[in-house]
């Protein structure tokens, strides 16, 4: 039996914690890992004590925004897993760390193609000073992120958004 890489391993983890999620549409889990301890985990869902979107029956932003992929985010109940894990971390542990990301469609129980922090997040990312953010592509196959690159190549500046 071929042994699992350490990425893949994390991401898995991250896979499992995407299962907690609450979204009716995509679910994402997120672990942070320095020096191989994982330091915090996170999935999407509602904020504490507020209705999810699986009890509701419903995606509220949906509901509010019919026709929008991007945008409307502000009618969505969730909060990122991203920032659900950085939430749990304490940032001196942040720094140099890596992030894993994974993201699964609640319909298909397909990864979601395309998958990345949105800028909300990436800001968040940065300010931490997670060094590294690994999203899953495949069951096998993922992309590295350099966080030095969304300083360095700062997307908002040519109108680019990520949602």
């Amino acid at each position: 039996m071929e042994r699992v890489s350490k990425i893949n391993y994390y991401l898995d983890i991250a896979e499992v914690v995407s299962k907690r999620g609450t979204c009716t549409r995509k679910n994402y889990g997120c672990i942070i890992v320095k020096h191989d301890e994982i330091i915090s985990t996170g999935y999407t869902g509602a904020p504490r004590g507020r209705k999810n979107c699986i009890d509701l029956g419903y995606c509220v932003k949906k509901q509010v925004f019919p026709n929008t992929r991007h945008g409307g985010y502000d009618a969505c109940r969730s909060v990122h897993a991203e920032q659900n894990a950085m939430l749990s971390a304490a940032r001196k542990d942040m720094i140099d760390s890596s992030l894993f990301l994974v993201g699964v469609r609640s319909d298909t129980n397909e990864y979601e193609e395309g998958a990345s922090p949105c800028q909300m997040c990436r800001k968040l990312i940065i300010n931490s000073g997670i060094k590294n953010v690994f999203v899953r592509v495949n069951k096998s196959e993922y992309v590295e992120i350099h966080v030095e690159d969304w300083v360095k190549n700062d997307d908002l500046l040519n109108g680019i958004t990520t949602y």
